[in-house]
This record gives C-alpha cells, sequence and structure tokens, in this order.
C-alpha cells in the first residue's frame, strides 16, 4: 500500500556473479522484473561493446523470423500461440537455433525461386497454347508497337491482333493483360527489322508451325509440359505448406526466446568485466522490499548454470537520485498512466494516483451528468472489460487505448449515472422518483398570482399527476441550474486545490522539510481560506438564509467589493459586522504575500552568511557562487509567490468549465430529443412507425457521436486539464525519472 501513495524505496546495489553464470542470472532477473541495470560503460559506444556479435546475431534472427511470418500470414497459416513460460535458451544453444533459423530461410528461399521458374514457364506454355502464331505483347505497349511498325514500314505488312483471353488461373494470380499478334511480311531483310522492333517492346516470339499436323503435334506437346508443371507446382505449395505449417507451431516461441536473449546480451553490454574475464560486476537498482527476491532469483541462476559461487549483492550509498517505482495493477495503471504523462513523480514524493481514481471520474461526471448516457458509458466499458483478451489481437492504436483506459470509462459511467440522478437528467428528461413539494394551492390566495393558474391550466394536472417533474415547465429552470451549477463549481474547484494544498503538508513532513511547512504550506494555506474559503462560506450561507429574490445580494458583487474596500452600500450585505470580517481577511490574505515572498529567502540569506563566516573570505570562489546562488533563490522564490497568488484566483475561475460543459451536456441533450426524436413521437400519420424508426435512429447515432464521443472526450480533457494543471501543481513536481527494470513480461507484450 505504500507504494500506491508513495513511490517505493529504491537502492543501488552492486552486483558480482561468475561470467558463466551470467546469462541465467540475468535471465532469471529478467523474469522477475524487478531490477533496472544501469549503465557501467557510458563512454564506450554501442558498437565496440563486448557483446555486439551477439546482439547483432539476435537482430539477424530476428529478421529471419519476420521473414517467415510474412510468408505465413501471405499463405494463410495460422501462427499457434506462444506457451506461457518458456525456458531462455542459454549460450550454447543460441548457435543452434540460428542454424535452424538460416537452414528454413534458405529452404523456403529456394522453394520460393523454383515455385516462382515453374510458375514462369507454365505462364509461357500457356501463351504458346494460346497462341500457334507469332508472338505476345503487353496490351498496354501494343498501340506504340504498332504504330512504330506503320512508321518503319509504310504498310507493307498484315497485322493481326486479338486479346489474350486469361484463364482463371492467371486471374487468380493476378495477371498482366496480354494481346496475341502474327504479322505477315515478304523477305527476310524485312522480317529481321520487325523482329528487332518486337525485341524493343520485350514481346515473346514463338516459333509457328507451317502446316497444320504439325501445329497440333506442338499443341499436344505444350499440354503434356502444361500439365506437369501444374502436377510440380501443386506439389511444390504443398511442401512449402508443410514446411511453414511447421514452423507455424514454434515461431512464437522462438520469437520471445530471440527478443529474451537479445535483451540479456544488451543487458551485458551495460556490466563490466574484469581482467580475468571470469567476474561480472553489474549495478542495479531495485526496491528495497524486493532485495529478496532478486537474491533468490540470482541464486537459481546461479545454480542452474552449474556454478560453484554464489553471485554477490552489496547494497551502497549513493548520492544519486533514484528513479521512481510505483507499483501498479490492471486497474491502477490506467491512472497512473494519467498522472505519468503529466510528469514523473520525483523520487518518494506523494503519488496523485489513488485520489485522482476518484476525483477524475467524479470531475468529468459533473461536467458529464446524465444517467442515461452514463448507463451508455458504463455498459460499453463492461463489455471491454470482458473482451479485453480478444480485442488486443486486432493490434490498433485505439482499440490498444480503449483497453488501456477501460476501467477509466468503467468508473466515469458509474459516476456519470450518479451525478445525472442528482441533476434529474436521463437524456434530457427527468423523473418524478420523490414526488414534488410544490403545490399550486397557495397560487390561489388572494394576493397569490391565480391568474397565471387559470393561464396554465395544466399546472393543476402536474400538481395531480405523480410521474411529471414541475422543473419540466418551471420557467426559471434554467436560471435556477445556471446559478446552482456555478456556484457548485466553484465549491468543488476550491475545494480540490485546498486538497492539493493539504498533500503539500505531507510531502513537507516526509520529507522533514519542516521549515516550509511554516513558510510555505501555512502561509498558503491561510491566502486561500481568507479569500476563497470565506466565498464558499458565503454560497452555504447565502443558500441555508431565507432571503427575497428581488433584494438578495449578490456573491459576486460582495467578493469584488469586499476585494476593493467598497461598503458604501450596506443593505446588500449578509450579517451583522460582515465589513470587519471582510477588512480582516483580505489585509491576512496579503499579509501572507510578503511572507511566502522574503522571509524563506532572507533565512537561507542569513544561513549562507554564516557558511560564509565559516569559510573564510580567502575562498573568494565560493563566496561568489553564494551570491549567485542567492539571487537564484530571491527569483525563484518571486516567481512561485506570483505563480501561487495569481494561480488562485485563475485556477478558480478554471473549474468554472464544470459549470459550462454541464449546462452544454444538458442543452444538447434536449435540443437532440426535442429536434429528433420527440417529432417522431408527434407524428400520427400512417407512415408514423416507419418515421419513429427512423427518427429514433437518427436520435441513437446523434446521441453516440456528439454528446456520448465528441462530449465526452471534451469532458475528459477538461477533466484531464484541473488535474494536471490547478491540482497536481499544488503540491507535485512530477521532475523524477521512471524505473525501467529488465521485464521480459512488459518487453514481450510490448513488442507484439
Amino acid at each position: 500500500m505504500s507504494s500506491l501513495f508513495r513511490s517505493e524505496e529504491m537502492c543501488l546495489v552492486q552486483l558480482f556473479f561468475q561470467t558463466e553464470s551470467a546469462h541465467n542470472c540475468i535471465s532469471e532477473l529478467g523474469h522477475l522484473g524487478l531490477v533496472q541495470f544501469k549503465d557501467l560503460n557510458p563512454g564506450v559506444a554501442a558498437f565496440q561493446r563486448r557483446f555486439v556479435k551477439e546482439v547483432k546475431k539476435c537482430e539477424e534472427m530476428e529478421r529471419i523470423l519476420r521473414y517467415l511470418e510474412k510468408e505465413m500470414v501471405k499463405s494463410n497459416i495460422v501462427i499457434a500461440a506462444t506457451k506461457e513460460k518458456e525456458m531462455v535458451p542459454c549460450a550454447r544453444d543460441v548457435l543452434e537455433l540460428e542454424s535452424t533459423f538460416e537452414k528454413l530461410e534458405q529452404e523456403l528461399r529456394e522453394i520460393n525461386r523454383n515455385h516462382a521458374a515453374l510458375r514462369q514457364n507454365l505462364i509461357e506454355l500457356m501463351d504458346i497454347d494460346s497462341l500457334f502464331i507469332a508472338g505476345v505483347i503487353k496490351q498496354e505497349r501494343f498501340p506504340a508497337f504498332e504504330k512504330v511498325l506503320w512508321r518503319l514500314f509504310h504498310g507493307n505488312f498484315v497485322l493481326r491482333h486479338t486479346e489474350m483471353q486469361a484463364t482463371e488461373e492467371l486471374q487468380a494470380r493476378g495477371a498482366v493483360k496480354k494481346d496475341v499478334f502474327i504479322i505477315f511480311v515478304q523477305g527476310d531483310h524485312v522480317r529481321e527489322k520487325i523482329r528487332k522492333v518486337c525485341e524493343g517492346f520485350r514481346a515473346s516470339l514463338y516459333s509457328c508451325p507451317k502446316t497444320l499436323y504439325e501445329r497440333k503435334q506442338m499443341s499436344n506437346s505444350v499440354m503434356t509440359q502444361m500439365e506437369d508443371l501444374r502436377m510440380i507446382l501443386r506439389r511444390t505449395e504443398e511442401y512449402r505448406a508443410g514446411v511453414l505449417t511447421r514452423a507455424a507451431e514454434h515461431v512464437q516461441e522462438w520469437g520471445s526466446k530471440v527478443k529474451k536473449m537479445k535483451a540479456i546480451y544488451y543487458t551485458l553490454n551495460l556490466c563490466n568485466i574484469d581482467i580475468t574475464q571470469k567476474l561480472i560486476v553489474a549495478e542495479i537498482w531495485c526496491p528495497v522490499s524486493d532485495l529478496t527476491l532478486v537474491q533468490s532469483a540470482l541464486i537459481k541462476g546461479s545454480e542452474q548454470s552449474g556454478s560453484s559461487v554464489t553471485p554477490v549483492l552489496n547494497r551502497i550509498q549513493t548520492q544519486q537520485t533514484p528513479p521512481t517505482f510505483n507499483r501498479t495493477n490492471t486497474f491502477t495503471e490506467g491512472f497512473q498512466a494519467i498522472i505519468d504523462a503529466y510528469g514523473v513523480g520525483t523520487y518518494l514524493e506523494i503519488n496523485p494516483a489513488p485520489y485522482t481514481i476518484v476525483t477524475f471520474p467524479f470531475l468529468f461526471a459533473v461536467m458529464f451528468g446524465d444517467c442515461g448516457h452514463g448507463l451508455v458509458m458504463t455498459l460499453f466499458a463492461v463489455w471491454v472489460i470482458s473482451q479485453a483478451e480478444s480485442l488486443r489481437k486486432w493490434k490498433n492504436e485505439l482499440t490498444d487505448v480503449v483497453i488501456g483506459g477501460r476501467y477509466i470509462i468503467l468508473l466515469m459511467g458509474m459516476f456519470s449515472i450518479y451525478t445525472g440522478l442528482i441533476y434529474n437528467d436521463c437524456f434530457s428528461k427527468s423523473f418524478n422518483i420523490f414526488g414534488s413539494s410544490w403545490c399550486v394551492r397557495p397560487m390561489f390566495h388572494p394576493h397569490g398570482p391565480w391568474q397565471y393558474v387559470f393561464n396554465f391550466f395544466f399546472l393543476i394536472n402536474v400538481h395531480t399527476a405523480p410521474h411529471i417533474s414541475v422543473w419540466n415547465i418551471a420557467s426559471n429552470k434554467l436560471s435556477f441550474l445556471n446559478s446552482f451549477k456555478m456556484k457548485m463549481s466553484v465549491i468543488l474547484g476550491v475545494s480540490h486545490m485546498l486538497f492539493g494544498v493539504a498533500l503539500s503538508l505531507v510531502n513537507f513532513v516526509h520529507f522533514r522539510k519542516f521549515q516550509d511547512i511554516f513558510l510555505q504550506f501555512v502561509p498558503q494555506l491561510i491566502f486561500m481560506l481568507s479569500l476563497f474559503g470565506y466565498l464558499i462560506f458565503l454560497i452555504l450561507y447565502k443558500w441555508c438564509i431565507t432571503l427575497r429574490s428581488e433584494t438578495a445580494p449578490s456573491i459576486l458583487l460582495l467578493f469584488i467589493n469586499m476585494m476593493l474596500f467598497d461598503y458604501q452600500s450596506e443593505h446588500v450585505l449578509l450579517y451583522r459586522g460582515q465589513v470587519w470580517i471582510h477588512i480582516f481577511l483580505v489585509l491576512t490574505a496579503v499579509l501572507m504575500v510578503p511572507v511566502l515572498l522574503l522571509v524563506k529567502p532572507f533565512l537561507i540569506y542569513r544561513t549562507r552568511m554564516k557558511t560564509r563566516h565559516q569559510v573564510g573570505e580567502q575562498n573568494h570562489f565560493i563566496c561568489f557562487l553564494l551570491q549567485v546562488s542567492m539571487g537564484d533563490i530571491f527569483v525563484y522564490q518571486a516567481i512561485h509567490t506570483i505563480e501561487f497568488c495569481l494561480g488562485c484566483i485563475s485556477n478558480t475561475t478554471s473549474y468554472l468549465r464544470l459549470w459550462a460543459l454541464s449546462l452544454a451536456h444538458a442543452e444538447l441533450s434536449e435540443v437532440l430529443w426535442r429536434m429528433v426524436l420527440q417529432v417522431g413521437l408527434k407524428i400520427s400519420s400512417g407512415m408514423g412507425s416507419l418515421m419513429l424508426v427512423v427518427l429514433f435512429a437518427a436520435f441513437a447515432v446523434l446521441t453516440v457521436t456528439v454528446l456520448l464521443i465528441m462530449e465526452g472526450l471534451s469532458a475528459f480533457l477538461h477533466a484531464l486539464r484541473l488535474h494536471w494543471v490547478e491540482f497536481q501543481n499544488k503540491f507535485y513536481e512530477g521532475s523524477g525519472y521512471k524505473f525501467t527494470p529488465l521485464s521480459f513480461d512488459s518487453l514481450l507484450k510490448t513488442q507484439q
């Protein structure tokens, strides 16, 4: 659980193992997937590393496997799935595997060459069989061929041609269209010239027997040769299919083995080898809690190799910043990806992911609140979760994104159902589950708006019909929801930011920055509570008291007058003594600004001056560095203070997007209902049923494309921005680098 709320504690470990056991030890660490190797040869080029030849051999084997897979796909041969856990071949088995690949490639290429040659011979014989005359030329070249002949011989020849009818076999193979032609001329000299023209246009020329008997004899000979070639081609294709089928049973297994071997040799290139070539030294980052598992894996690898020396682990102290490692599962990895897309957390910094699991879908649902749309989204997410394995086979970028975020979509849909029930919206229609407290009887009071009741007599029906919601016909529905959702957005936004400021306290306590608690956290909290916390109080207080709408003061004007110290019109105040409270809160907030701006830099300056006196005036270089760094500290603190103070205002207004998108989604839903489906429901003619089906289909398509996909994507991006900018910048630095262990599972998953 600690790694869920904060990144894992990491340690730098030095490994010593024998050269003969290195392959098995690294293989076991790859299966474990909890170790990141450091590069101990940063100054050595890739082609100068010790195991570069082995890496190139693995790349060559990968090329052969890609060639085999391409041939299998071309022949419609199903590739068998890989086994769950295949052993990584040892170093002496690599040569055998490489030899198997080379023989298989050579055999397959030889089969393809022979097959192509036999096929070409068959095509030529089929041309002869269709011809019994002079030659064959590609159809696209014949017009130019004919024009050249006419220009050379001025019509002193007879040319006949026709399109050659391709057989079904040739059509299936995508044969090029050709024309059969015969030319009658006089004289050997002219015949030789025509022959050269034919060769220039790459026309195939054939001998044409003069007598009928010779032509029939030639036809029979050609037919016999064609039958022999067809049989040989059929046998060749069967043999080729057999070779590929046998290889298809192992190609996935071979591919995973080669990838693992390549990863092992790449990792060995990161290590150092001593002068005796018998000992390998490596440095790794690994979680402190998993050191026992790492040692067990090394011992297992050493035993598999038959080594008599057990690998040695030596935990070393370092000033280097460790990588950030947050453990995830199938449910949390999507939310962690959202956080990492903004920036990988600083080492041991608090992780926003567990809080994002709740706040992200909730803020999305505030903008997307409709229980009908939320139900459709939830059902879609449930379907994706149940079909995740089959959808992964599509190997499509869009499906990968949907599968990776399936649990995010599920929670967004469920939260949208919740907020939709609160908004009382289901495809823009309202429920009346608990009945209505509205009553028409007070409107008949002598001083009440009784004439309004007579003008709109159906109000009585609304009151007596329990299934109808009175808000559907309320004249102030939009204005009330507009005010309510705007104030709700401010309350949620300020609460969300205050929660982010509170999380910064957890970071300060963990890193023992107690000075920052009093010089940064407390002033920031007081500043926000004095202004925006009080704004929430005004909203809630106004909701709780009874005021006439004509005389009720505006919260916005109250807040503006509070900041401008404008209190001339006291009749717009909410309670007694409000003026003095306003003055006190504004002054308190203003006083926090110099505290944030100056106190921390001056304390650091005093500490630096003490260090300077201790070092002495003789070390002018250190004194200069102290002065320069102090200037940077003052500038940094000024930027940070201005960003926080102005950001509180801009971030609060940024949360108003919750109000804007919520209203936009509700209004678009109502427009679709009124302009599309309601029109079909009102049709009473004979074609009404057919029109209703057509309009319902249009309503469904528009609902999915516009409201679910476009509006859903818009609400997703806005919720993403609120978390990245407004929430996380209160406590999250995101300046770390990700823990990338040697993991065979991740390697095979990313390269599928």
